[in-house]
Order: C-alpha cells, then structure tokens, then sequence
C-alpha cells in the first residue's frame, strides 16, 4: 500500500484563510472515504475563529494515494465574501495543500537483526564471567544498534535487545518525522497565489468548473 501525509495550511493567512482550510479537509475526508483511502488525522491547529483551522494533516494510505495526492499538491483558491468581515473588499483567499513521502510504520523483522556477543566486564574491567554473555543487536537496514549485558543469559540479553532496537527505531522515527512536517510547515509559510491548481467559491464551497 502507497502512503503519503498531506497538509493543509493557512500559512500567515488571516482567519477566512482558516475557514478554507478546515472546508478543505470536509472535501478531502469525503473524496478519500470514496476511493477507499484509509486516512488518519495525525494533526489540526485551530484558528482564532469558530469552525477555522490553521492547518491540518492527513496519513494517507490506499492503492490510489499517489494518484489522490498529485491533484491536490499546490495552492487551491476560494473566491467568496469573507465570513467575518462584512464589507471587507477581498474576495479570493488562498491556502496550501502540501503532500511528502511517509515511511510508515517499520516492519521489523528479526532477519534483519545481526547480533554480536561479547564478555560483559565489571568495575575497573574486572570480567563477570568468561562467557560472551553481553550482545550488540545491529538493524541491518538502518545501521542501529543498541547494547544489553542486564542479565548473565546471552538468551535473554538477546530478547531484551530485540526489544531496544524495536524502541530505539521507533524513537528516531518519530524525530524524524517531526523534523519533516516542521520543515515542511516553514516552507509553505509563503503560499504561492499563483496559478491554483483547484478553485471554489461561495458559501457552500463549490467547485468552481
């Protein structure tokens, strides 16, 4: 199955821009659910305004998630009468749909797992025992590795490894994942107003043909 995060954002917008965003996500939720996307809400700031978003984000996963994302990537336009100012004279708002690769969760495999065994020492490198008790779990594909010598059981110093790799990757999944959406976040602070890729318009938020 194809993944993908999607991120609708105001950027610096003001309030009518929050309002858009959090019509898009209606819009998106339900053309998703109709292409049988399994989508889960990762993310949503609030606006200052009722009902308003300042952004969202969307994991995405589906056999038509990379179709899904390539014709909502871009800015997307709303042209209508702002709901909070009365007789403000701007009429065309502009938010921003961002979509970038998600790793998804890690099948971890045991297969991957390459251990290495050694003697454990004590204070001053005094030797425990002269068996190579203490293990290094190595995940191949990622090249991380963590160390266990809790127990005088090589057996289950393994186990116990296995299970600090597991969190040990798991860990710098979640940092990474954290620097992409921030970075991702600060590079559409600027929404281009440029050539939308999808207009609407009025209170109902029509599809502009």
């Amino acid at each position: 199955m194809k993944q993908k995060i999607l991120q609708i954002s105001a950027g610096n917008g003001p309030a009518e821009c929050a309002w858009v965003v959090a019509q898009l996500l209606k819009t998106i939720l339900i053309a998703t659910k109709n292409l049988n996307i399994k989508v889960i809400e990762v993310d949503r700031e609030k606006g200052t305004e009722n009902a308003t978003l300042n952004s969202a984000t969307l994991f995405l996963e589906g056999a038509e998630v990379g179709e899904f994302c390539s014709k909502w990537n871009g800015t997307i336009q709303w042209i209508g009468q702002s709901p909070y100012r009365r007789y403000h004279k701007r009429k065309n708002w502009f938010v921003d749909v961002s979509t970038f690769e998600s790793e998804g969760t890690t099948n971890f495999k045991q297969k991957d797992v390459k251990f290495e065994t050694f003697r454990s020492s004590g204070a001053g490198g005094q030797n425990v025992n002269k068996v190579e008790t203490a293990v290094r779990a190595t995940h191949t594909p990622t090249n991380v590795s963590v160390v266990c010598r809790s127990t005088p059981s090589q057996l289950i110093n393994k186990k116990i490894a296995i299970e600090k790799l597991k969190i040990e990757l798991e860990k710098r999944r979640s940092e990474q994942a954290a620097e992409l959406m921030s970075s991702q976040w600060m590079a559409h602070k600027s929404i281009q107003r440029g050539n939308p890729i999808r207009v609407y318009e009025g209170k109902k938020f029509d599809r502009k043909k």
